[in-house]
């Protein structure tokens, strides 16, 4: 295990409690809303931000006693945070220098790494001169030239239009498979953690809430939050054989357990109709029409009812139906459409 830490940072209105590990050629994200601590998590470890409590460990050697520059730790800023007045080559070779290296070596050293992400003809351009997909490559390029044990990155893609970030997105990827260290990635996009991270580490008010694989994650949310990123309609219940009781409504499923439970089933599982369908499917409740809005090439319409709840439907259905907001309607799942797993 390359990392091992716990970080303790305490606020005069937040405390950031936080177990992490990271293993080495792995990258581990924290994702969480804003204010949830996944910053404060990273300026920790980098020896920006003082621990309260806690340790940080690397590869057996304790950190949290070391100032700041004397950690291996290589940094990306969500603003790149370049200098302005010198070029992309001597902004990776400025990281060498401060280490003791020699002029010659340090730029011989940025010019390899510039080379690796793809800007060897852009060496000699400032800052001002450089795309935003650019910045972040020499910003990367920057931080591996301290040949670190440990890759911080802070929102990495946040600053990139939507475009640029889809492309930027899959050349990290392959250079942060590159690297032999650890990296630790904030962000709060799901899309990012998903794509670039080998674990998920979930934070809201600075604790862990959930943790594990995207795949796991996504498959199995236990927070709001975590359901709303991976676009699913979440319940917390009371299992009894193959139906969850989640306060209000009992739903059907085809999972079959006792005890504390989740239930999840996405939005486009939801079928909607004007009067009671025929045949009375299993998990049938009535609900209001809360509102209606655009959601990619469908329609999100919210429910209220025994249970809120997301129905994704086609444009071609909100007109059939006539769907509008304050309307009552009838909604369904069918129980194999729903995922049920202990809470």
């Amino acid at each position: 295990m390359t990392l091992d830490a716990r970080l303790v940072v305490t606020r005069p209105a937040f405390t950031l409690d936080l177990a992490l590990r990271a293993e080495r050629g792995k990258v581990v994200a924290l994702l969480g809303p804003n204010g949830a601590g996944k910053t404060t998590a990273l300026r920790a470890l980098a020896g920006l931000s003082p621990l309260s409590g806690g340790h940080i460990s690397l590869r057996g050697r304790p950190l949290h006693t070391l100032p700041a520059e004397s950690r291996p730790i290589g940094m990306v800023f969500q603003d790149y945070l370049l200098f302005p007045h010198l070029s992309a080559l001597d902004n990776v070779a400025f990281g060498p220098r401060c280490q003791g290296v020699s002029k010659a070596e340090s730029r011989r050293v940025a010019a390899e790494l510039l080379e690796r992400v793809g800007l060897a003809g852009h060496a000699a351009a400032r800052p001002r001169q450089l795309s935003g997909g650019q910045a972040q490559r020499v910003a990367l390029a920057r931080a591996l030239a301290v040949r670190p044990e440990l890759l911080l990155l802070d929102e990495p893609l946040a600053a990139l239009d939507a475009h640029t970030r889809l492309e930027v997105r899959s050349r990290l990827r392959r250079h942060l498979a590159e690297f032999d260290g650890a990296t630790v990635l904030v962000t709060h996009d799901p899309l990012d953690a998903m794509v670039l991270a080998d674990r998920l580490v979930v934070i809201e008010g600075g604790a862990v809430v959930q943790q594990g694989t995207p795949g796991e994650v996504a498959r199995r949310p236990r927070t709001d939050y975590v359901a709303r990123l991976v676009g699913l309609n979440l319940y917390r219940g009371a299992a009894d054989g193959g139906r969850v009781d989640v306060g209000g409504l009992l739903v059907h499923t085809s999972e079959q357990f006792d005890g504390p439970a989740f239930v999840a089933f996405a939005p486009t599982a939801v079928a909607i109709y004007r009067s009671r369908p025929d045949g009375s499917p299993r998990n049938l409740w009535q609900a209001t029409i809360e509102g209606v809005e655009r959601h990619g090439d469908n329609v999100r319409v919210h429910l209220d009812g025994p249970v809120t709840a997301f129905a994704d439907v086609t444009p071609a259905a909100v007109a059939d139906l006539d769907l509008t907001p304050g309307q009552r309607i009838w909604a369904s799942v069918k129980a194999t459409e729903t995922h049920a797993y202990p809470a």
